[in-house]
């Protein structure tokens, strides 16, 4: 077996696995990464910022370091159709004297300032590594200026050592249902009380959907899918929303998920709460866009739904269809790589990748769970590696064994594939166009055609050859 031929880090071979036919994923995942071992993975203040930087009315003040704060809106690029605040990116630009004596008072400061300059209303306020060294209390400095200010303040505990990119995301999904928390919900709760379930009387019914940072506008091409289906979004969570859409998230009447990775932990407590169900659902690719939209669907048990659902779909693959065909037949045979956060991108991507023609011969995510990599195995064909938090040396060692054509992944990912020598595609932090849905499913395999069969490769040293 290839596997065995790798040197790495003894407790890392766990974490690596090889699709045998007949045989069940074996991996380790869903622990915290290895020291040592370099992982593409980020931290737990990283995560955080992902989940709540796209609303768009919010101030993001870090309590840090200037270097903290260098994650800013421009790193992800959420579009906004209203406010521009988001896009800002503040400060408490910690020095060596705050570490010694606190940096409480910076803080303190930093909020006042942002009210009498900015006429802030809402606030989160990021706890750094630093910071919880320090033991710096921004719970109360944050609840002290709520109270002066008649503001919401809103702590984010995002120490970067408190765990990994997960424990961000439960940072973030804390954080908001604190600003949930900020109106009264009670005719719901009473409702939850008395059926434990949530009667769906109103004509057009309302739901969430969680996980879409509406990058290149994604969240407004699903937002019209599911209008011309007979659904309202009640809030997006978190792209182009603000903070009293999000403070209305416990009136709808289902939660659809599509960043499991990011959401189902916010999910999970909505349904213990307000007794919202939710499902996971993924616009990556026209399978799994088609699929989603028939389950939700299912959900509401309404056949005029269905019957909208199929005009739209027919009415989409028309208006892509010989383009596609015609980057098929450019893509046939070609092997590719993924890596990607999430085991729901991984999943949708291996599908989209085969639709093309294409094999996938290398999957990993950062924060994948078992079932996402069952899922993995059952899809991949024999002899496929599996990764589970891998680091740049084994994305670069099988991607050579592997001989692939292209890597999908991020920003993190891009030096790695062009020093290679190998095409690249951005699907996640700096694109530009939409991935999603019948649209983005025409961009993705343009994208893809266009830089494998590139003609750059004839001029440039490709090291996988």
């Amino acid at each position: 077996m290839e596997i065995k031929k790798f040197k790495t880090l003894e407790e890392r071979k766990k974490s690596i696995s090889l699709k045998v036919e007949n045989k069940q994923a074996d991996i380790d995942c869903h622990k915290e990464s290895l020291a040592g071992a370099v992982s593409q993975r980020a931290c737990v203040y990283s995560g955080a910022r992902v989940v709540l930087n796209p609303i768009t009315d919010a101030y993001h003040l870090v309590h840090g370091p200037i270097g903290c704060a260098s994650y800013t809106w421009d790193i992800r690029g959420s579009l906004s159709s209203g406010e521009e605040t988001y896009r800002n990116s503040f400060s408490t630009d910690l020095r060596e004297k705050d570490i010694i004596f606190g940096g409480e008072e910076k803080l303190d400061a930093a909020i006042s300032e942002l009210v009498e300059k900015y006429q802030a209303k809402f606030i989160f306020v990021y706890a750094t590594c630093v910071v919880g060294v320090i033991g710096d209390d921004i719970e109360a400095i944050c609840r002290k200026a709520e109270e002066e200010y008649n503001i919401t303040v809103i702590p984010v505990q995002a120490a970067g050592f408190a765990g990994n990119k997960m424990s961000g995301y439960k940072a973030a999904g804390q954080a908001l249902l604190e600003l949930m928390n900020k109106k009264e919900h009670e005719s719901i709760s009473e409702e939850i009380k008395e059926n434990n379930n949530i009667k769906i009387s109103r004509a057009t019914p309302k739901i969430n959907l969680l996980g879409d940072f509406n990058l290149a506008g994604e969240m407004w091409i699903i937002k019209d899918y599911l209008s011309k289906i007979g659904l309202e979004v009640n809030a997006g969570l978190t792209g182009d929303s603000n903070c009293q859409q999000i403070m209305k998230v416990p009136e709808a009447d289902l939660n659809i998920v599509q960043c499991a990775g990011s959401m189902v932990f916010l999910a999970k407590r909505l349904k213990k709460k307000y007794g919202i169900p939710f499902m996971k659902i993924s616009f990556v690719g026209i399978e799994d866009t088609v699929s989603s939209l028939y389950k939700i669907a299912e959900f509401f048990s309404d056949y005029k739904m269905q019957y909208d659902i199929a005009r739209l779909v027919e009415e989409k693959y028309r208006g892509i269809s010989q383009e596609l065909d015609r980057c098929c037949k450019n893509l046939a045979g070609k092997k590719a790589a993924i890596y990607v956060g999430g085991g729901f991108k991984a999943i949708s991507l291996i599908k989209q990748f085969k639709s093309l023609g294409m094999q996938t011969a290398l999957v990993g995510t950062q924060t994948g769970n078992a079932e996402d990599y069952q899922t993995i195995n059952e899809l991949v064909d024999e002899g496929t590696v599996i990764l589970d938090d891998a680091n740049p040396n084994e994305l670069e060692y099988f991607m050579r064994e592997k001989e692939v054509d292209i890597l999908a992944g991020g920003v993190k990912e891009r030096p790695l594939a062009y020093k290679l020598g190998v095409a690249f595609c951005d699907h996640n932090h700096e694109r530009k166009h939409p991935l999603l849905a019948f649209e983005g499913a025409l961009n993705f395999a343009r994208e893809v055609d266009q830089t494998i069969n590139s003609p750059v490769w004839k001029y440039v040293r490709r090291e996988l050859l």
